[in-house]
């Protein structure tokens, strides 16, 4: 057992650990996710950025550290918290001990901790600050500055910082960049597409002027209704006429830019077992998801209409708009490690593509 380190919630209560990682004492947004698997590409998609994360699978770090499935350059967690921490890992692909990429990447972690327990608590207040201390008792202006923390300028720490290009595909799709996990432009890439990667503080005039046949708007941490610049863009696009596709933070920030509204979540979406009902067919597909704020889908506009939707709590998953072609949707048809149920969505978006492209050469 190593040096005890200590989980204080902002309500007051502590809970005794060991520490792991860099340790060091940080505050976040305390959050649970329920994947089993793909604690790797959690700990390095840039969605969770400001967020003390937690796993509610007992045992993490089986299969150790694998560089390869890393979900961007960094991770951009504040914390991570797991009952149980593999030192031993056994995969033929493995290149460390999960720890090791933690202090790699300067991430203090706690074990030990009955996250179950922690879990209910978070399930019945809702998302809260959390803060990883040397002291089990926080003074009350530690306390008061604990409940103060907010997470802001999420996307410009975590988008890209220059414009790139991959692949040489007949048609060019536009990847506008707010926190993008790395399997978007993977899954583009796999279909014989050009992908040309811009920054969040792309403008809607630049992003014409690289002749796109689509428009990809990845996901992304934060508040999508603080973005207020990326907004404006997206409807300037929409005056263009353009296949676009949204995920997550995208298909947040497309609907506000029609004029819906978005609200924060209890405790939000996160793990690899989120049932979304598709409206059209009544199918349900298992989707992996990792958002704290969802789309009100009561508020769409006239010209957009709900998709999909969690089959948990009814909440909006998915939007189809009726007056250009685009589509969005909250959960992750890119995801890595799975579930891939619906990956057949970028398939649409390359149909919606080809049939701009026929039509402008008619």
């Amino acid at each position: 057992m190593g040096e005890t380190g200590y989980l204080i919630l902002e309500n007051g209560q502590a809970f005794a650990g060991e520490r792991r990682g860099a340790w060091h004492e940080v505050s976040g947004e305390l959050v649970f996710t329920t994947g089993m698997t793909g604690y790797l590409e959690t700990l390095s998609d840039p969605s969770y950025y400001g967020q003390i994360v937690m796993q509610t699978f007992p045992l993490i770090g089986n299969y150790g550290m694998i560089p390869a499935d890393l979900e961007s350059g960094a991770s951009h967690v504040r914390a991570y918290i797991a009952r149980d921490m593999c030192d031993a890992p056994s995969n033929f692909r493995a290149a460390g001990r999960l720890e090791d990429y933690l202090l790699s990447q300067n991430v203090p972690a706690l074990t030990g901790i009955d996250v179950r327990r922690l879990t209910r608590i978070v399930r019945e207040h809702g998302v809260m600050n959390a803060r990883l201390s040397d002291v089990p008792e926080l003074s009350a202006e530690a306390l008061a500055a604990l409940r103060a923390y907010t997470i802001e300028d999420a996307v410009e720490h975590v988008t890209a910082k220059a414009e790139t290009t991959e692949g040489d595909g007949g048609m060019r799709v536009v990847l506008w960049d707010f926190g993008a996990k790395r399997n978007i432009a993977r899954s583009l890439l796999r279909r014989g597409l050009q992908v040309v990667t811009v920054p969040a503080s792309a403008t809607a005039e630049h992003i014409l002027s690289l002749r796109p046949d689509g428009v990809m708007l990845s996901n992304g941490p934060g508040d999508p209704a603080e973005n207020t610049a990326i907004i404006r863009e997206i409807q300037k696009l929409y005056s263009a006429n353009i296949p676009m596709f949204g995920i997550c933070l995208g298909h947040q920030m497309m609907a506000l830019a029609f004029g819906a509204r978005t609200q924060k979540l209890k405790y939000g979406h996160r793990g690899a077992n989120q049932p979304a009902c598709r409206q059209d067919t009544g199918r349900v597909y298992i989707t992996s998801q990792n958002h704290g704020y969802c789309v009100m889908g009561d508020t769409l506009p006239k010209g957009a209409r709900v998709s999909f939707t969690n089959a948990n709590d009814g909440t909006c998953e998915g939007i189809d708009y009726e007056v250009f072609p685009a589509f969005s949707v909250q959960f992750h048809p890119e995801a890595c490690a799975g579930p891939q149920d619906t990956a057949f969505l970028f398939d649409r978006f390359c149909d919606s593509m080809k049939e701009g492209k026929a039509h402008a050469a008619r």
